[in-house]
């Protein structure tokens, strides 16, 4: 019924430590039995962002598997036949009452401050009455008989837990009238056949699984073990917010986060690790995780910390020469799009160039899209500035341009910012009249192009001896 987002994604990513810390099998259904609500390309879209967070399904309407088929409105035929197996165990009943009526009792509970149930009417027909109704045609749901005096039963999360559903509930839909189940049958249903052992998923149905477990004992089947994973919440305690779209992976895809940022930060704000450090790699994550670490405290996300969660990973990318060689070929292409229709010299973007400046900038930025921002123009764009106009800032031009050569094409030169901050000094004591902050703003136009950016020596040891002698030589000779 939608795409997905950070609340689906920690729920998938716990489902995923879990299967593989107990060498299990990661499972992912569609449920899309509430046809009403279904979006369109959203299932695909689910299982793409999985494939993107690294944390692809071992099963799947995508992959398949032994279990199939994995989307619900596939499955109407076993939910049927559940179904008629409850009404003729007498734990199931036909009701027969209409949308008008359920509208009416829904409007009198609300007037007289009550929750809105159904009122259970259809239960008590007897025989000869649902036969007479169904040789009417009337339209009908299967509706499921709550019992009253529920057995406890243990989450792995909350612990001991029981809902008296009977008592605040009324019998609740199963089978709808457009032979569609409910998300209480289907799933039950579904997790018998497929044979699920383990369900973890939000704590917004704890309350549910008194309800379930009803149904499991009607089929006299075994329950998987259920855990229930405490809210995401923003960090002020409010509910993540669909309705402006900054939740949703897509959006953080498109941004440039990297799926382990993600992944760290959603595991950061809540619990269940030996450890709270940020950084940690998906496999780091599976070693440590223990579900009874899990806490029953709602997990707040501070979203204005992922950018520093997206410079560690990124750091720890460029660091790894396999995971480097992609960001490189991303740089390229954002170079390209960025400033194609400017004058990019294929030297520019070559391998070498673009890993020298990975490298150089690792720690520095956040996102690989920093690297194209105006600040970073000056290493791809080479300038087109004249002699002349380098003149205007002093006229020991050729001077100040020899000496910088020579600092760049010494042996025993050192490029560090640090060090290229010393040499730059004690180079404007030989030149005759020419101030620091003229020689440092002529450096910098004659290397950028630019009157702002980064610091000269900054821009030197990014830029590399050979491009800062390529650069100084075209301007000294135009």
């Amino acid at each position: 019924t939608g795409f997905l987002h950070l609340g689906g994604l920690r729920t998938a990513l716990y489902n995923y430590i879990f299967a593989k810390k107990h060498q299990g099998t990661f499972i992912l259904r569609v449920e899309d039995t509430d046809q009403n609500r279904v979006v369109p390309g959203a299932a695909e879209g689910i299982e793409d962002m999985l494939d993107w967070a690294g944390i692809p399904p071992d099963e799947s309407p995508r992959r398949g598997g032994s279990f199939g088929p994995y989307q619900q409105s596939h499955r109407l035929d076993f939910y049927r036949s559940a179904s008629d197996m409850l009404l003729e165990r007498g734990a199931a009943y036909r009701c027969f009452c209409t949308p008008q009526r359920l509208e009416l009792l829904k409007k009198e509970a609300l007037r007289s401050q009550q929750t809105p149930r159904y009122d259970n009417r259809c239960r008590h027909l007897k025989p000869t009455e649902v036969a007479e109704k169904l040789s009417q045609g009337l339209d009908w749901v299967v509706r499921f008989r709550l019992e009253k005096g529920v057995e406890p039963f243990q989450d792995l999360v909350y612990g001991w837990n029981k809902h008296e559903v009977a008592e605040v509930e009324g019998d609740p839909v199963i089978l709808k009238g457009d032979g569609f189940p409910t998300y209480h049958l289907a799933n039950v249903v579904d997790d018998h056949y497929m044979g699920i052992s383990h369900v973890l998923r939000g704590t917004e149905w704890l309350t549910s699984t008194s309800k379930h477990l009803l149904l499991y004992k009607a089929f006299g089947w075994d329950p998987p073990q259920f855990g229930h994973l405490p809210l995401l919440l923003n960090k002020d305690g409010g509910k993540l917010s669909k309705r402006q779209g900054d939740i949703f992976l897509e959006r953080f895809a498109r941004d440039g986060y990297l799926p382990e940022a993600l992944l760290d930060i959603i595991t950061n704000c809540g619990s269940g690790f030996a450890e709270k450090r940020i950084g940690r790699s998906l496999e780091e994550l599976i070693s440590q995780f223990e579900i009874g670490r899990i806490t029953t405290h709602s997990a707040l996300l501070d979203l204005e910390k992922l950018p520093e969660f997206n410079r560690i990973h990124l750091t720890h990318h460029i660091e790894n020469e396999g995971l480097r060689q992609n960001l490189i070929r991303e740089v390229q292409l954002l170079v390209e799009h960025v400033y194609g229709d400017q004058q990019v010299d294929q030297e520019v973007l070559e391998k070498e160039y673009v890993e020298r400046v990975l490298l150089l900038r690792k720690g520095h930025i956040s996102f690989l899209k920093n690297l194209v921002s105006s600040d970073y123009s000056y290493l791809w764009v080479r300038p087109s500035v004249s002699r002349e106009q380098l003149q205007t800032i002093s006229a020991e031009v050729d001077e100040i341009g020899k000496l910088v050569l020579g600092l760049m094409t010494r042996q025993d030169a050192v490029l560090t910012v640090e060090e290229l901050n010393k040499d730059l000094r004690s180079l404007q004591k030989q030149t005759k009249e020419t101030k620091y902050s003229s020689m440092m703003k002529l450096l910098r136009m004659g290397l950028s192009g630019q009157q702002h950016g980064p610091s000269v020596a900054e821009m030197m040891v990014t830029l590399g001896p050979k491009e800062v002698c390529g650069r100084i030589h075209k301007a000294l000779s135009s």
